[in-house]
């Protein structure tokens, strides 16, 4: 009787390392699926943007072809092209950017 209640103990620790085994690769799994979630999330945010992006560009080039073929529009040359710094200026230097060529 004496081994027999060995024996059912012994299993009884078997079992109970099991269930911790099992609990503790559930909760490593469980981690690894949150953070695939988020990677999930991060490339899903991306991904908009990347279609948002690619959108404006197709309009933008969208624009230019319909300006080209129905309003004869053209790009200006470079030597056409004024860039302007995003400095505050004064409003004399307004005047002469305005009306200079």
């Amino acid at each position: 009787m004496f081994k027999f209640n060995l024996f059912l103990v012994l299993i009884l620790v078997i079992c109970a390392l099991g269930v911790v085994y099992a609990q503790n690769e559930a909760r490593k799994l469980n981690m690894a699926l949150e953070n695939e979630r988020k990677i999930t999330r991060k490339l899903n945010l991306e991904w908009k943007k990347l279609q948002l992006e690619q959108s404006t560009l197709i309009a933008r080039r969208k624009i230019e072809n319909e300006a080209r073929r129905f309003l004869d529009m053209d790009l200006p040359s470079p030597n056409h092209v004024q860039i302007i710094s995003s400095a505050k200026i004064s409003e004399p230097q307004i005047a002469k950017v305005q009306y200079a060529e």
